[in-house]
């Protein structure tokens, strides 16, 4: 059973999804979450208090997706497949969420909200530092900053997802995995790592 918050939330992400943050109206979430203008001011300042509250916790849920892709035990090409198909699942899985956590405007955000997004992007970049740091001690991946690295593994793929999160493109992005997979793994990954096992010199 969801809580009066949890309710909420999600009216606000349906009507944030329908009408753009411009358009919704703490009305429209209250009516489409059953609850009063007591219960919502119990829980939000106002709308633009739970978009921001929204956004952390989609951010949180999609950053769990990716720090679970990789552990110590992948190789670097397998932990670079990892986090672009995660990626790409959590995308086509969470559509609604995905759209607003990557399509809504960020001037909305208070600078309270900014600054718990630089940390919970603290956190993803420092769990998977700790997947990537040996690998690029050892020289299987490419010396580079975390800011870098993402860019050049989640940055591509996210060209097929905002077309088909927006309706341009009704292709799957799940469907590009293994072009967005190589072209990454010659992006970040050494040259002599690249290589799979058995295959010849």
């Amino acid at each position: 059973m969801t809580t009066a918050r949890e309710d909420l939330l999600a009216a606000g992400l349906a009507v944030f999804d329908r009408d753009g943050f411009e358009g919704a109206t703490v009305a429209a979430i209250r009516s489409h979450a059953r609850a009063s203008n007591g219960s919502f001011f119990h829980f939000f300042g106002s709308k633009k208090e739970l978009a921001g509250t929204l956004f952390l916790e989609i951010l949180g849920r999609y950053h769990a997706a990716i720090i679970a892709a990789v552990d110590e035990s992948c190789d670097a090409r397998e932990g670079v497949a990892r986090l672009i198909r995660a990626h790409l699942e959590w995308v086509v899985s969470s559509r609604r969420e995905a759209r607003y956590l990557f399509e809504i405007s960020r001037s909305e955000w208070t600078e309270e909200v900014r600054g718990a997004q630089r940390a919970q992007n603290s956190r993803l970049a420092e769990s998977v530092e700790r997947w990537r740091a040996p690998l690029v001690a050892r020289g299987e991946l490419l010396p580079m900053t975390s800011l870098v690295f993402f860019s050049q593994i989640i940055g591509p793929a996210q060209i097929f997802c905002r077309a088909w999160l927006s309706g341009r493109d009704r292709a799957d992005p799940r469907e590009q995995a293994e072009i967005l997979i190589a072209c990454a793994v010659r992006a970040v990954v050494a040259s002599d790592a690249i290589q799979k096992p058995g295959e010849p010199a």
